[in-house]
């Protein structure tokens, strides 16, 4: 039976901690649009306080989830138990996007040590913590990280990959508006 909880104390803190994936998942508004749920790894996710979470968007093929943050704020976290007690624990809430060419964003990369360069910083302010039983979700071992994500994003000049960023990046599948150009 699902259980929810008033603030993000040390027992949840340790469970978001050990898992090394976690999935986010948001929408657009209205009755039309594509749901997004993506799978997220890396040691990208912070906890900040007993309501607030960030993690490091390092990039990808699309740009659902900051598009709909812009759109309409909605965000789902979800974070499966792959080995130990079964256990599935969501954070809903509200979310904002700082983009890498925005003020803050700097700053907000020292909560990702381990992580060289980002596209975003996704906060969010959670409104409800549920977990559940996650008995259905099988054991797995983990092997480690995959790093193509990590050489793709690295081995390119700042510059020619914020452009390439800004170019691919620029509209979600629905056409809502992705990443942003600054004014210069």
């Amino acid at each position: 039976m699902a259980k929810t909880y008033d603030r993000i104390d040390d027992r949840i803190r340790d469970f978001i901690a050990q898992q090394k994936m976690f999935f986010v998942a948001s929408a657009p508004r209205g009755d039309s649009g594509h749901i997004n749920v993506s799978p997220k790894g890396y040691d990208s996710f912070a906890v900040i306080d007993d309501h607030q979470v960030a993690y490091a968007d390092l990039g990808g093929s699309g740009i659902e989830t900051v598009a709909h943050l812009r759109e309409n704020g909605r965000i789902t976290f979800m974070f499966c138990a792959f080995d130990g007690p079964a256990n599935i624990l969501r954070l809903y809430g509200t979310g904002r996007v700082v983009q890498f060419n925005e003020p803050g964003f700097e700053e907000g990369m020292k909560l990702f040590p381990n992580i060289e360069r980002a596209r975003n910083i996704i906060y969010a302010d959670i409104t409800r913590i549920q977990d559940s039983c996650g008995w259905g979700v099988p054991f797995y071992e983990f092997k480690g990280e995959r790093d193509q994500l990590s050489r793709a994003i690295n081995h390119m000049e700042e510059s020619a990959w914020q452009e390439k960023r800004l170019t691919s990046n620029a509209e979600s599948v629905d056409g809502l508006p992705g990443l942003l150009r600054q004014p210069e």
